[in-house]
């Protein structure tokens, strides 16, 4: 436990109201909560499910976890799911393994990323009071030639894990319940949570807050920001960034603690925002979080500091300064590393991606719009596009 850690625990009854101020808001504007589930259908073996997820990118983003077995965070945080890439994963529980046999692509899960998996299965046998074993194989799909660190495919792998592991163990009808999937998406990554419900998506979070209540919800309403426009610049960490080193390191920077303070009023003024369909407020927002999580990112450190940035994203956040003189409304995103999402309008799209081949020739361009929820897929479909 690091110093940061000691520091914030004075912050919980402010975070706690802070939380009920954000239901209220939510209530306010009529969104439904679906209640947690008591019960669940009989678990099943031998049943096969897949699903497809999206990554997501932060609004107002977060950092450091108060809780790392549920990967509960300190703050709520909003994001956007892209369809500048996805995840395919399939999911069987099967009594006659002897172990979880888990594969990532073409290699078998091993390490962490393997550990992580392992709990999203744990937390449904728990459920369900089986210990039935799982195959497990999932693939990310990127609409580019590299993959960029800060793409959000974590997010997206724990949200199809989630929606295939709970339709594979509890049947489908498991699955519409928004609030549970998003709870268990949480447990292999945090932001896993928000990519499940898709869209723009909120995720109720503070330290000590119980499992069943840090779920998301998804903020915006069918065809609301159909005038903005997505594009995405994948570009890779030269330095092999770690976003659990960013979690870890986070809450022992001076900068936490106002960062926490600030959010929940930002929270209900980002839902206001959505009603209104004001897709420039989310960008303003996400454009001044970036600076944000990165000083965060960059302090927290003692002997080590993660600078996560290379110099292709610098330069382009400062070419949307460029481009806004020139009343070409557009604003740049990072995550935890250097990739960059632009928000823009639809109508200012080939400017911007001009100006962005102006700078970098033959960097890679991902022209997108705001992806949905994690869904489920046939299984058939699911095997063939893992085995191209």
């Amino acid at each position: 436990m690091g110093t940061g850690h000691r520091r914030l625990v004075d912050q919980i009854p402010q975070m706690q109201a802070g939380n009920d101020a954000i239901l209220a808001a939510l209530a306010a504007h009529g969104y439904a909560i679906d209640d947690y589930p008591l019960t669940l259908p009989a678990p099943r073996a031998q049943h096969a499910a897949a699903a497809k997820a999206y990554p997501m990118q932060g609004i107002l983003k977060y950092h450091g976890l108060a809780d790392w077995q549920t990967r509960i965070a300190y703050l709520p945080s909003i994001s956007l799911n892209s369809d500048a890439a996805h995840t395919v994963t399939i999911v069987e529980f099967d009594p006659a393994l002897a172990t979880d046999d888990i594969w990532m692509g073409s290699e078998p899960a091993q390490g962490r990323e393997r550990d992580r998996v392992v709990q999203t299965l744990d937390a449904l046998r728990g459920i369900a009071a089986v210990e039935w074993r799982a195959r497990v194989h999932t693939r990310n799909f990127f609409r580019a030639k590299v993959a960029g660190k800060g793409l959000g495919s974590s997010a997206s792998g724990s949200a199809a894990l989630a929606v295939a592991a709970i339709c594979a163990l509890f049947g489908p009808e498991s699955v519409a319940n928004q609030r549970f999937v998003s709870c268990i998406a949480r447990l292999l990554a945090g932001s896993g949570c928000r990519a499940a419900v898709g869209g723009i998506a909120l995720w109720l979070s503070h330290e000590g807050m119980r499992h069943e209540d840090s779920f998301a919800i998804r903020l915006d309403r069918p065809g609301s920001f159909s005038q903005a426009a997505l594009t995405t610049v994948p570009i890779p960490s030269r330095i092999g960034l770690k976003t659990e080193q960013a979690h870890h390191d986070a809450p022992d920077s001076t900068l936490f603690r106002g960062w926490m303070e600030s959010r929940s009023a930002e929270v209900v003024a980002m839902i206001d925002a959505i009603q209104r369909g004001d897709w420039q407020y989310l960008g303003r927002m996400a454009e001044i979080d970036s600076m944000r999580l990165h000083g965060i990112t960059m302090s927290g450190g003692d002997d080590y500091k993660i600078i996560g940035w290379e110099a292709e994203n610098i330069a382009l956040f400062r070419m949307c300064n460029d481009l806004r003189a020139q009343g070409i409304p557009v604003y740049c995103s990072t995550d935890t590393g250097p990739t960059a999402v632009f928000m823009h309008s639809t109508h200012d799209a080939e400017a911007v991606r001009a100006a962005i081949r102006g700078l970098f020739p033959t960097i890679d361009i991902i022209p997108g719009v705001v992806a949905g929820p994690a869904e489920l897929i046939p299984v058939a479909t699911a095997r063939a596009l893992i085995a191209e």
